[in-house]
């Protein structure tokens, strides 16, 4: 009885497509688990 339904206009629902629609293509290109990796620093690649 308490529901509550929200309208979302047509141009918003446009916009959320399109950006996961480009988070997609940006995961294929630049796997997400590559950028988790840690970066090395300056004096451990000195070492290596």
């Amino acid at each position: 009885m308490g529901e509550i339904i929200r309208f979302v206009p047509k141009a918003e629902q446009e916009r959320a497509r399109l950006i996961r629609e480009a988070r997609a293509i940006y995961d294929s290109i630049f796997p997400p688990s590559a950028s988790h990796e840690v970066p090395q620093t300056s004096e451990e690649s000195v070492k290596n």
